[in-house]
């Protein structure tokens, strides 16, 4: 009896601990706090085939509100997205987890080039891996812009946003911009013949203010994701935005076939290029799983279905060498040519008294108070 019942006691322990590592195995989660619009169609569907990891997935659409969840801390993300400039001033700020690489296999895959650039950001490329990167600058519905401006319309340049006798022209189709304070008024000093990253707390209340104070009258909204659906669908006719969101527009468009010809363009002044990044927040639950995410999307072929879905560059070489599309690769909008790239510039990491000037300044123009 006794021997009885040591065998089913036994049986029952068994039973519990596999029902335990069960429940231990399914609750292997990473949540994921990324731009939206920025994922591959199949990425997390494949990413929790690949190694049974759930992906719980939310999105925002500025850096600054990434940063408010991150700088108050137990934000419960595993993986967030922060562009470069955000990144290097939170790897300041120490919210970040120190990358392993030992558990990074796929760590070989990356641009040496576009790490060298991110190691401006982040010394040593210690905190995080480069995702995408892309441009600022300027998107249009060509029919609108040509029936208001001419065969000859600026959409080149600047002039086509910063000049308000094109902007008035403009207003009753709808012209939107970013809600993107630093890189709007980067954008407005690097037309103005400036330092994009000027120090000098005038440029920012003096001459990029009232350049864009010009033109305030004729902006529809200020927005970071908005104009994706807006522009797609003939209800904005210009956007300064980013250009991977943009050329969604242009695919959304195409695939509606709604008679809505969409155009990107790099001003040929110079306009911001950016890196946005993977990083595990210091206080993450799952780093050991946001490590496996990370080595996932670094896998060529997955980097390169982002990029073929969503027209955002990626920084996985051996993706772009052999994965994807060659109409997305030579595409200038999506990987500019050498001489356009010399023009292009990289935000730098502002001084907390200069940033608040600069969110004053924004805030100004927002709401004229």
């Amino acid at each position: 009896m006794f021997t009885q019942r040591k065998t089913i006691l036994s049986i029952i322990a068994g039973v519990s601990l596999a029902l335990s590592q069960s429940a231990i195995a399914k609750d292997r989660v990473v949540h994921f706090y990324n731009w939206a619009g920025q994922i591959g169609n199949s990425t997390i569907s494949d990413f929790e085939k690949s190694t049974g990891i759930k992906l719980v997935y939310d999105v925002y659409d500025s850096n600054e509100a990434l940063e408010g969840k991150l700088m108050a801390g137990h934000s419960g993300f595993d993986v967030v997205s922060p562009s470069d400039s955000f990144l290097a001033r939170q790897i300041k700020a120490d919210i970040y987890l120190p990358l392993d690489k030992s558990k990074l296999p796929n760590w070989k895959n990356l641009d040496p080039n576009l790490m060298k650039l991110m190691a401006n950001h982040d010394p040593d490329n210690k905190y995080a891996i480069p995702y995408v990167w892309m441009t600022t600058g300027i998107g249009y519905n060509i029919d609108k812009v040509k029936e208001r401006l001419g065969e000859d319309a600026p959409v080149d340049s600047w002039d086509l946003v910063f000049k308000p006798e094109n902007m008035e022209k403009l207003k009753d189709c709808g012209v939107a911009f970013l809600d993107a304070p630093t890189e709007i008024l980067a954008s407005a000093l690097q037309y103005l013949g400036k330092d994009p990253n000027s120090t000098d707390a005038k440029d920012y209340t003096g001459a990029a203010y009232e350049l864009l104070e010009k033109v305030r009258p004729n902006i529809r909204y200020f927005h970071s994701s908005q104009y994706i659906t807006d522009l797609a669908n003939g209800d904005i006719c210009v956007i300064l935005g980013w250009s991977g969101d943009i050329l969604q527009s242009r695919d959304r468009a195409n695939e509606a076939k709604n008679g809505v010809h969409v155009g990107y363009q790099i001003p040929k002044e110079g306009a911001l290029v950016f890196f946005d990044t993977f990083a595990i927040p210091k206080d993450s639950a799952n780093p050991d799983e946001a490590h496996e995410f990370l080595n996932f999307v670094m896998k060529p072929e997955i980097a390169a279905q982002v990029t073929n879905d969503v027209n955002f560059a990626s920084a996985n070489k051996v993706a772009n060498d052999q994965f994807v599309k060659p109409e997305v690769k030579n595409d200038p909008a999506v990987y500019p040519k050498p001489e356009v790239m010399e023009k292009l510039f990289t935000l730098t990491v502002k001084e907390p008294k200069l940033e608040r000037v600069i969110t004053r300044t924004w805030t100004k123009l927002k709401t004229g108070k």
